[in-house]
């Protein structure tokens, strides 16, 4: 945090996305502003078509915009060779989908070590950081299952610790719930609320309003356009 308050994880300028030709284009994001501080909970919510995807996309340095600047942890992502932009996707943003997206032959421990190993962190390091993961989300007694072994929250537990591992600037959640139960739902987002109070900072992309109700904070995107920006109880 500087003196002037904290620092921002992430600030969108005025950032566009367009599809399409150049006689027959399609906005997906229309001029965008929107600003992340560290320590922040935010959910981003709207209908199918909003720009949704296409904002998970850009925050998370899987696409780029057409115009427009992003920073990410202070640095202008937005025209970065490809070497780095994957180089930050890797070592700023922990990723935590909807279908979990572990790797089937691979143990928990295996899986939430998996940032690491491509990072090359040595292996005993990597271990005693991802046991220590494991146990933070309640797993420590299931690392080494497979993940057809675990339930579909404890599968969304080991994306979590995973996207833990790399001590990210940014959690991005892509409708992290949108494959539970309504009470393991519930245990997913009591989880993220304690990354939060521990002073993780956290976006969440959802289509559903009870969801997005657990962030202190709530963006809604409507045909590429930011439409409201609530924050406190909803």
């Amino acid at each position: 945090m500087s003196e002037n308050g904290p620092a921002s994880v992430l600030d969108l300028e005025g950032i566009t996305r367009t599809y399409g030709t150049r006689d027959n284009p399609v906005c997906a994001l229309a001029n965008v502003d929107l600003r992340v501080d560290e320590g922040e909970y935010v959910a981003i919510i709207g209908p199918s078509g909003s720009g949704k995807s296409t904002l998970l996309n850009i925050l998370g340095c899987l696409d780029r915009p057409t115009s427009g600047r992003y920073l990410l942890a202070g640095e202008d992502v937005s025209s970065v060779d490809d070497q780095r932009l994957s180089r930050i996707r890797n070592t700023h943003i922990g990723f935590v989908f909807q279908s979990f997206h572990l790797v089937s032959h691979l143990t928990v421990i295996e899986n939430i070590e998996l940032p690491l190993f491509y990072a090359r962190v040595g292996r005993t390091e990597r271990r005693e950081r991802c046991l220590a993961f494991a146990n933070r989300v309640g797993l420590g007694h299931r690392v080494d299952h497979m993940p057809n072994e675990l339930s579909g929250g404890e599968c969304q537990r080991v994306a979590v610790a995973r996207a833990l591992s790399i001590d990210p600037a940014l959690i991005l959640a892509d409708e992290p719930t949108g494959n539970l139960d309504s009470r393991t739902t519930r245990d997913i987002l009591d989880l993220l609320e304690e990354l939060h109070q521990a002073g993780r900072t956290l976006v969440m992309i959802t289509h559903d309003l009870e969801i997005a109700r657990a962030a202190p904070r709530r963006v809604a995107l409507r045909d590429g356009r930011v439409e409201t920006d609530e924050r406190g109880a909803a």
